[in-house]
């Protein structure tokens, strides 16, 4: 019986470029997904970008463009990295729809008549010198429960507690590193604490992976906390019915953008809506996701769902994150990679094939070790896979004019590769990948070993094997046709290759207990290069920032220089803490520093951008020289200089712990 099957990933924010942490959860569904449709099942993957919120707006600012401007060149920025990877959505849309709007506005309506939205006023934080409140996501400060430094408003990255933004300790703005006021305004609440006992119900039916099962019964203990939904503005997103510059949170519309990417699909395919999405819809609904997600999918987004007359998700799959040599992904060492420069040094199914190698349906990180990435595509797809039809059909077109044989010469070894194929089936449909590649590979090593026990290429020399040699090839050759079956939903573009070389039309699961016989292929023609370390050299180069500091330069001259203690005791050296770190626009390297030296504050233009985050600056203790004669620059005036250390890679000097600003330096 074919399945009815709808897949969502993760909508990308519209404020950034996709990298390749991203693309561990896309090339996940993908895989999925086509693998469902070879399967017969009729299966829809969509998504969308996700467009509201703060950071959208400022950065629309900075540029000095509408926000609308911003999201419409971040979609075709996006779509364009995705379909590079073979990336197949039936739909990819944007939040900012009339369709999500819709949508978003009879949610809500629904979630007022169920009576779980209720007004109350908050106490917020509120950017004095920005004149805004502030979002979630732009308060940094003191985790309260495991006490980390340098979190977010709304959730730790380190613990996973959520909390509410006022309980975090010494709050900063992150966008003009100040402190923040609390100052009070209305809010919308979703009362996410009535929904406890239906969520302990859906998260025990098998709708979670135990990892996210035990997270939820975590939080479940911790005790449900309802959920404010609105924002003040300036705000980009969806006003709320009956209000006054009160918009909706965006994470109420941006899941919401899954029912609207799928409704303007449906609209233009002519599918029925509520088949999929109505109450009692019995087609599946599949979600993908990272685990830093979790909490808004398992939690708000089914309760919202089914509290507004909508099904919720079949399965909700989590994964983790992405490492790249064992460490988190950074500017500064070059392996913060995006998507757009991995395509300017590798082919990008050799991504695709090396996440399936690593890629199981618990929710671990992956690394991506280029030792390894190297290793695996040279040995696995050009030295096993695509080796098969290299050292054989260039003798079927010299030999036998391109025709394979009426007959097979091991007609067992096929039958093995086809009753192989229940087993890839059922690793790719549980989300095993690395599971099913290594049957495969299991697989490409018995079709190698049987070529090289039958030696082509000396039976090519002796016209009475001709017979022989014509079984032997075609053997040969429908192996690879079934490796290349079941490999189709990692390496799509290189399946498709294959099938034009073997002339037959695109191949489905059910083509697995039929093999080519008196057929004409294609003449052979080169699949893919093997990968050298060198081009890994050249990726992590070009993502590396080769920008030394101008301070660094200009504190520690390139020549030896001599100079007396005197002369030493000349430099006012500072403790000093960054209250805000700022983008200098127009320029490549700099970021603007507040710092707090005790009695006064400085601004310093110093060159650390590509090593440092703006973000992950504040309140951070550096030393400063502070004496010096500020100097007008292009892009303003700065005051002093920061202490760094490196070449290459920049490292802020920092004092040891206890230090206050303004203590002098000895």
């Amino acid at each position: 019986m074919t399945r009815k099957i709808l897949v969502t990933s993760a909508l990308p924010y519209a404020n950034g470029s996709i990298h390749l942490g991203h693309l561990v959860e896309y090339i996940q569904t993908d895989i999925w997904v086509r693998f469902q449709k070879m399967q017969g099942n009729e299966c829809y993957y969509v998504c969308a970008d996700d467009t509201h919120g703060t950071p959208v707006m400022l950065r629309a600012q900075k540029e000095g463009i509408t926000p609308e401007t911003l999201i419409a060149r971040m979609h075709t920025e996006h779509l364009s990295d995705f379909t590079s990877f073979h990336i197949s959505f039936d739909n990819y849309y944007s939040t900012n729809s009339n369709e999500n709007r819709a949508l978003s506005e009879s949610v809500f309506k629904r979630l007022q008549s169920a009576n779980l939205i209720s007004i109350r006023e908050v106490e917020q934080f509120y950017d004095p010198e920005k004149k805004m409140f502030l979002p979630d996501r732009f308060i940094k400060g003191e985790c309260p429960k495991c006490h980390a430094k340098d979190q977010y408003g709304d959730s730790c990255e380190v613990c996973g507690s959520a909390y509410d933004p006022i309980e975090l300790i010494e709050p900063r703005s992150a966008i003009s590193g100040v402190e923040p006021v609390r100052k009070s305004s209305e809010h919308y609440f979703f009362r996410l604490s009535e929904c406890s006992q239906f969520l302990r119900k859906y998260a025990t039916e098998a709708h979670l992976q135990p990892e996210a099962a035990h997270k939820m019964d975590e939080w479940f203990e911790q005790g449900l906390k309802d959920w404010d939904i609105s924002r003040d503005a300036p705000y980009f997103g969806f006003e709320i019915p009956g209000t006054h510059e009160k918009y909706f949170y965006v994470w109420l519309d941006a899941p919401i953008g899954y029912m609207a990417s799928f409704m303007n699909l449906a609209k233009r395919i002519s599918l029925d809506f509520g088949e999929y999405w109505g109450a009692d819809a019995k087609n599946e609904l599949y979600h993908f996701i990272g685990k830093d997600i979790l909490y808004f999918h398992a939690l708000f987004w089914p309760a919202t769902l089914h509290y507004s007359g909508f099904r919720t998700p079949t399965r909700i799959f989590a994964h983790g994150f992405l490492t790249v040599d064992g460490e988190k992904m950074s500017k500064s060492r070059g392996t913060f990679i995006t998507a757009r420069s991995f395509l300017e040094h590798f082919n990008p199914e050799t991504l695709r094939y090396y996440f399936a190698t690593k890629l199981t349906n618990h929710i671990e990180d992956i690394d991506l070790n280029f030792d390894n990435f190297i290793s695996r595509v040279n040995s696995d797809l050009v030295g096993k896979f695509i080796n098969i039809a290299s050292r054989t059909a260039g003798f079927i077109q010299k030999q036998f004019q391109g025709k394979l044989a009426s007959t097979l010469d091991n007609p067992g070894l096929l039958e093995t590769f086809s009753k192989a194929a229940p087993i890839i089936s059922d690793a790719y449909e549980a989300r095993e990948y690395s599971r099913a590649i290594r049957e495969i590979m299991r697989l490409s090593d018995l079709a190698n070993l049987y070529i090289d026990e039958n030696k082509p290429w000396i039976m090519a020399k002796n016209t009475n094997e001709d017979k022989r040699l014509h079984e032997v090839l075609t053997v040969a050759i429908n192996a690879f046709r079934l490796l290349t079956l079941y490999l189709k939903p990692v390496l799509p573009a290189m399946a498709e290759k294959i099938e034009a070389f073997l002339q037959i039309p695109p191949m489905g699961f059910k083509d697995c207990n039929t093999y080519l016989l008196d057929h004409t292929i294609a003449p052979y023609e080169h699949l893919l290069q093997r990968v050298e370390m060198e081009n890994a050299e050249k990726l992590i180069k070009a993502n590396r920032d080769n920008l030394t500091s101008t301070v660094s330069r200009e504190i520690m001259p390139d020549k030896d220089i001599s100079i007396s203690i005197e002369d030493f005791q000349r430099i006012d050296l500072r403790v000093a803490q960054i209250l805000s770190a700022e983008i200098v626009e127009g320029s490549d390297k700099l970021l603007r520093l507040i710092l707090d030296i005790g009695e006064s504050k400085k601004t310093v233009l110093s060159g650390i951008r590509t090593s440092y985050s703006p973000e992950k600056l504040t309140n951070r203790l550096v030393i400063m020289v502070n004496n010096l004669i500020p100097k007008k620059m292009r892009f303003g005036l700065s005051e002093g200089m920061v202490l760094t250390a490196g070449d290459t890679d920049i490292f802020l000097i920092a004092p040891d712990i206890g230090a206050k600003p303004g203590m002098k330096i000895h």
